[in-house]
């Protein structure tokens, strides 16, 4: 599973990595947790930008979206909480993840994510990043959730797959991974290839790095650079 991350990178950086036009204004994130608004690239389909009154549509924007995906059919809302993650292998054939599958995909920004392992009786944290430290993709999928006279939420959940062989000693787990050549075809709100969307989704891991952390990171409350420095070996 994947429960916890960060995005730390400049938004310049940002922009480079996942395509965008303009730069985000980015603060840095050292420990997003489930049910906060954490950074999302999707493209809108001209239905989804017309609801929100949007210009944008058919090109590729970063968003603020609620981590915790609310199916749009949902009645109680608190249901995203559970929404967190989704499992690649049958998240096409779900309710909960079945639309945003065919006609929602987005990419989840990050530059690291975090895993535990047991060991000495307790569960040891440890952040998993590219070898560069540069921010890369997970895939997800986002929905809206709109009851008049509310506001319109849009959340999203990220998948997983198995763990690649380099992390599978700390969780069996881990997000899908995209890499930047299978960005315009995971994003497209028209492709509907479900064979071949699926087939993107398989554990990528050559290029990722595991850094034991602080277990400062274990509490959502702490947002602190002290979340992703690697502990020193004894």
């Amino acid at each position: 599973m994947c429960g916890r991350y960060s995005l730390t990178s400049p938004g310049e950086l940002v922009a480079e990595v996942f395509g965008l036009e303009t730069a985000p204004a980015l603060e840095p994130r050292y420990n997003i947790a489930p049910t906060q608004e954490a950074a999302v690239v999707r493209v809108l389909s001209p239905k989804d930008a017309a609801q929100l009154g949007r210009p944008d549509a058919g090109r590729r924007t970063l968003d603020l979206l609620r981590w915790g995906l609310i199916p749009s059919w949902a009645d109680d809302p608190g249901i995203g909480n559970r929404m967190i993650n989704a499992r690649a292998e049958t998240a096409a054939e779900k309710g909960a993840f079945r639309f945003p599958f065919e006609r929602r995909r987005c990419l989840v920004a990050t530059d690291g994510f975090y895993e535990w392992r047991r060991e000495d009786g307790g569960k040891q944290p440890y952040r998993i990043r590219r070898a560069d430290r540069r921010p890369f993709a997970l895939a997800g999928l986002w929905d809206r959730w709109w009851q008049a006279p509310r506001q319109p939420v849009d959340s999203f959940t990220i998948l997983t797959v198995d763990a690649a062989p380099g992390i599978a000693h700390i969780h069996d787990r881990m997000p899908a991974l995209l890499p930047p050549e299978a960005f315009d075809a995971w994003l497209d709100p028209g492709r509907h290839d479900r064979p071949a969307l699926e087939a993107l989704l398989r554990p990528h891991g050559e290029e990722l790095e595991t850094d034991k952390v602080s277990k400062v990171v274990n509490d959502p409350a702490n947002e602190l650079a002290e979340c992703v420095e690697p502990l020193a070996e004894s």
